[in-house]
């Protein structure tokens, strides 16, 4: 079940593989995505130390939850991965020149997981042809419901 989409990322990326991955997160953190307030838009994953890390994910605290803590909304936060998978990751983002995108936060068996993308970015010209096809999908779709069928 997902919780919230990068829609920002398939407008700005070619999406080449994708991984899961868990994330470490505060208390008041689970609470605030359970509840929907998490965002990932202006989000991306770095690689530091042979570790993965979240930046920029934007987590709005609850009121009622976090009145004993002082919390960041943006704060950096670890990624879990097996650690072939993140040298792998690592080898990928170095030699191909790729990044690692946030595509989406859902959960899975009650805990939340994070699906991250190995993309490329995509050019202007990229940008308008996918706009171009969206839009001719769409078009064919609607010439398909209102052609006069078979009665």
């Amino acid at each position: 079940m997902s919780i919230v989409d990068n829609r920002k990322a398939f407008h700005d990326y070619f999406i080449e593989e994708r991984f899961e991955a868990g994330l470490v997160l505060d208390g008041w953190e689970v609470k605030a995505v359970r509840g929907g307030r998490a965002q990932l838009k202006e989000a991306y994953v770095v690689i530091r130390n042979a570790e993965l890390w979240l930046l920029g994910a934007h987590i709005t605290p609850l009121t009622s939850t976090s009145t004993h803590v002082r919390a960041d909304p943006t704060r950096t936060r670890k990624l879990l991965m097996h650690a072939g998978e993140i040298r792998r990751l690592i080898g990928q983002v170095e030699r191909a020149g790729y990044t690692l995108i946030p595509i989406n936060l859902h959960f899975k068996n009650g805990r939340i997981k994070l699906e991250i993308g190995l993309a490329k970015g995509k050019k202007q010209h990229d940008k308008r042809q996918t706009e171009k096809e969206r839009e001719w999908n769409r078009e064919k779709q609607r010439l398909l419901r209102d052609r006069p069928g078979k009665t």
